[in-house]
């Protein structure tokens, strides 16, 4: 390994690795992993990283060595080889909200909700009914399986998936504050992945917020601008209205979408509504990129801007400009990229053709 990227490993070989598990057992072959994302071999870093994703984050589910990994992680996207960073932010998005959180969710993670569910399926909550399974079985197998899982959950692991993920979240929560750095890079396609990451963390917004904004100001790569707007969205409150509306009159058409969306999603919270005339501006720039094609997309939605705006329309408050909302919804709809069982089809077209269909008359 390149010894001028050694600090950033500073105590990676004195974690017990093979005591915290991920997807295949034991998470004894992690720290090799994280080592080789600071090498110079470009095929082994890619294999590093894609066992790393394919371990501790395992088709979206966190493990006890997820969040544990987290900190040299954020270290390596920080300032670690060039060629390492973008991905290492691209695993730690990952490790705080999977894809079914950044796809599903068009208005914001609901962290609060989060906590709560966690909390009913925490350790605590587990333990006793180990012990009670244990207590109340003979066989020698079968309690040998029991004591494994009740030590495992007595150390403060639960084998509910909300709550260990919720472990990676906060991991990368307590890593924010010196991933703010990257706002400032160089590199568009870092300040445009930690603005996508800052998308997520509302708790975290008093920080974050103040400095989206700063960067939106000044920012002149159009994916950037439009992940840095709609990340402002998402974690401010109703007053960030003011500062993405003059947004809608920007020159570049990814920008003008993302404030759309923002401003939508603003109008939906409590507090202070957003104005409906500035309502009605966002939902034209809507229908307009409804009707467009992009060769550049955000991350938001895996990438699928149509299916973005056609989830972005069904949170539009009740009532809001129905004519425009149907032909967004039309021109949406051989669009949408992701429809993987065809439900949000279905909903397009029973919300375009309400009505029953009459049969066409029988020829003569």
């Amino acid at each position: 390994m390149i010894n001028e990227y050694e600090k950033l490993l500073a105590g990676l070989d004195n974690v017990d690795w093979a005591s915290l598990s991920h997807a295949y057992g034991a998470a004894h072959d992690v720290p090799g992993h994280i080592r080789t994302l600071c090498g110079s071999d470009d095929e082994a870093r890619e294999q590093a990283l894609m066992s790393l994703f394919n371990s501790i984050f395992h088709q979206g589910s966190r493990y006890s060595a997820s969040p544990v990994a987290v900190p040299f992680l954020a270290r390596i996207a920080i300032a670690g080889p060039a060629a390492a960073r973008e991905d290492t932010m691209l695993l730690l998005t990952r490790l705080a909200v999977d894809w079914h959180d950044e796809y599903d969710v068009t208005t914001g993670i609901n962290v609060a909700g989060w906590r709560a569910a966690a909390a009913e399926a925490g350790p605590e909550e587990f333990l006793p009914w180990y012990e009670e399974q244990l207590a109340a079985t003979a066989d020698a197998d079968k309690r040998a399986q029991l004591q494994e899982i009740r030590d495992w959950v007595a150390a403060g692991n639960s084998p509910d998936s909300r709550w260990m993920a919720l472990q990676s979240y906060d991991a990368v929560l307590a890593e924010l504050p010196g991933l703010l750095v990257l706002l400032d890079d160089d590199d568009a396609r870092l300040r445009t992945r930690v603005a996508y990451l800052l998308a997520w963390f509302p708790e975290f917004s008093a920080t974050s917020l103040p400095r989206l904004r700063a960067l939106a100001a000044q920012e002149k790569d159009p994916v950037t601008a439009a992940t840095v707007l709609l990340a402002a969205g998402l974690i401010g409150p109703s007053s960030t209205a003011e500062d993405i509306a003059p947004y809608l009159e920007a020159a570049d058409p990814l920008t003008r979408w993302a404030a759309a969306t923002a401003l939508i999603r603003l109008a939906g919270l409590d507090g202070t509504p957003v104005g409906p005339g500035l309502l009605g501006r966002a939902i034209t720039e809507l229908a307009a990129a409804a009707r467009s094609t992009f060769d550049r997309v955000t991350d938001y939605c895996e990438g699928d801007l149509h299916g973005h705006i056609e989830r972005t329309l069904h949170a539009l408050p009740p009532g809001s400009n129905p004519a425009a909302v149907r032909e967004s919804l039309d021109a949406c709809l051989p669009r949408i990229v992701w429809d993987y069982s065809g439900s949000r089809t279905r909903r397009a077209i029973e919300e375009l053709f309400p009505a029953a269909q009459s049969h066409p008359a029988t020829p003569t």
